[in-house]
């Protein structure tokens, strides 16, 4: 029995169940076999490329790139130009019963003044741009910074001089927001920060040029050239690159982004649509969230540089003051042209930072060199020699946070708002950027009433803890890295 068990079937198993089958109808279709195709004979899915960064990039977009780059450059040579010739022309100009504090107080006051005027013409331009057109408010601010640079140089008093400063401000404020704004909407998205950051760093050299030609044309020289000082001459030089005019009107096209804006707001009249309004940067909670983000970010950037790091050459002089003046304008020039090769470094890495790592890391590592280097060179830097390696580490770090200008403020608003707001966070800041010449005069005169050594040094070691204000901006800054430019 227990051999007739083992082979015995199991109740319910198959073959008992098919022993009670009543016919073979019931019997069950045989299971469905799957034939696998080998591997090797299946068709090979087609992969598309990876575009590469460079990719329809055309001869026109390296065109608009190096035009834009060439009308914000030579914009900071003036800028440059006024610095290094600011104090020997108020010294002419004031006359000789000025004192060196006379002098310095002037140059604050014409330093404030042309913050001023930047600031008035970026937002005006600004706006401007988007109602116009980018390339139109490009040529109006070109000819509006060269002409009034020329004139300077024909100032008679230091109340002429002032207004002729207050107008070359208001071109000088007005090429950033147009230049930028044409090349964010011009170029591919995927060279969009490159191109930005590359025309902001290359504007370095529009300083360096501005500090060469100081070599050649001494600003301190009484009677350079037909008995006109150096500072005149220097100025009239300042007006050249007007010619720069034929070729942005000539070559250069209205993007489309902002033809579609225009032809949107023409066809839908209303509030969200309108272009160019300084109101609408406040109306939507994200936009005025990002407005005032974009102040507080260039307030930091715009006080450190013209409040301090643009007082380089007088940091210079206080150092040199015993060394004959041929001494101290060959250490200014070298040293402010060194300065703007470590600008140009810095800018650079910034805009590799941005691009690779995000926005609002590159911001915050940058505002804490700004700190560091500003407070390291102007209670350290002793010599000549000192300022040839000092200067390119606070110029790296100080014009690094521009670099970020060009790149973020674009990012935070529409097309039909870009330019106006692009130009008022980097302009309106200038309003209370101008406060900080002003401050760093009438701290320096302070601290030398009371006694305290070297009240100029301790006068902008004070003032360089407004950098602070962009790292605190940073808690509400959105990082907008591989995001497409925003649209309503």
């Amino acid at each position: 029995m227990a051999t007739f068990r083992a082979f015995a079937p199991a109740p319910n198993s198959q073959l008992d169940r098919a022993a009670r089958r009543p016919d073979d109808r019931a019997v069950s279709p045989p299971a469905k076999q799957t034939i696998r195709v080998p591997t090797a004979v299946q068709p090979e899915r087609a992969v598309a490329p990876k575009p590469g960064v460079w990719d329809g990039v055309t001869f026109y977009h390296w065109l608009v790139l190096v035009i834009a780059a060439a009308g914000w450059l030579f914009d900071c040579m003036g800028q440059r130009i006024f610095v290094l010739a600011r104090q020997p022309a108020l010294k002419e100009l004031l006359g000789s019963a000025a004192t060196d504090a006379d002098v310095t107080r002037w140059g604050s006051l014409a330093t404030a003044v042309l913050m001023v005027g930047w600031a008035t013409g970026g937002i005006g331009f600004g706006i401007m741009s988007d109602r116009w057109g980018r390339v139109k408010t490009m040529v109006a601010t070109l000819m509006a910074y060269t002409v009034f640079s020329g004139l300077s140089g024909l100032a008679r008093d230091g109340n002429e001089f002032l207004i002729y400063r207050f107008l070359c401000g208001l071109g000088v404020g007005g090429m950033f927001g147009s230049a930028t704004t044409l090349v964010a909407e011009s170029v591919p998205a995927r060279v969009r920060p490159l191109a930005l950051g590359a025309m902001q760093a290359l504007s370095s050299f529009g300083n360096m040029i501005g500090s060469s030609l100081s070599l050649w044309i001494p600003p301190g020289q009484a009677d350079f050239w037909h008995g006109y000082a150096g500072w005149r001459w220097i100025f009239f030089a300042g007006a050249a690159p007007a010619v720069l005019a034929v070729p942005i009107a000539l070559l250069l096209r209205e993007p489309e982004p902002w033809k579609e804006a225009k032809r949107r707001a023409r066809e839908h009249r209303g509030a969200a649509t309108q272009v160019g309004s300084i109101a609408d940067l406040f109306r939507h909670p994200t936009r005025r969230r990002n407005t005032f983000v974009g102040i507080a970010l260039g307030l930091a950037g715009m006080a450190g540089l013209w409040g301090i790091g643009f007082f380089s050459p007088e940091l210079i002089s206080t150092a040199l003051r015993n060394e004959p003046q041929s001494v101290v304008s060959t250490v200014r020039a070298y040293g402010t042209i060194l300065q703007d090769v470590g600008s140009f470094l810095g800018m650079l890495t910034f805009t590799l930072v941005a691009t690779y790592v995000g926005r609002r890391r590159a911001f915050g590592g940058a505002f804490v060199l700004c700190l560091a280097s500003t407070v390291f060179v102007f209670n350290f830097l002793k010599s000549g020699a000192d300022a040839y390696w000092m200067l390119p580490l606070m110029g790296f770090a100080q014009l690094s946070v521009f670099g970020g200008y060009s790149i973020y403020f674009p990012e935070l608003f529409p097309t039909r708002l870009r330019g106006t707001g692009v130009s008022f966070c980097y302009n309106t800041v200038r309003y209370l950027a101008a406060v900080f010449p002003l401050l760093l005069g009438g701290l320096n005169k302070l601290l030398q009433q009371q006694g305290v050594n070297e009240p100029f040094r301790k006068a902008a070691t004070i003032l360089s803890f407004v950098f602070v204000l962009g790292l605190v901006a940073l808690i509400w800054a959105p990082e907008t890295k591989g995001q497409p430019l925003p649209e309503d």
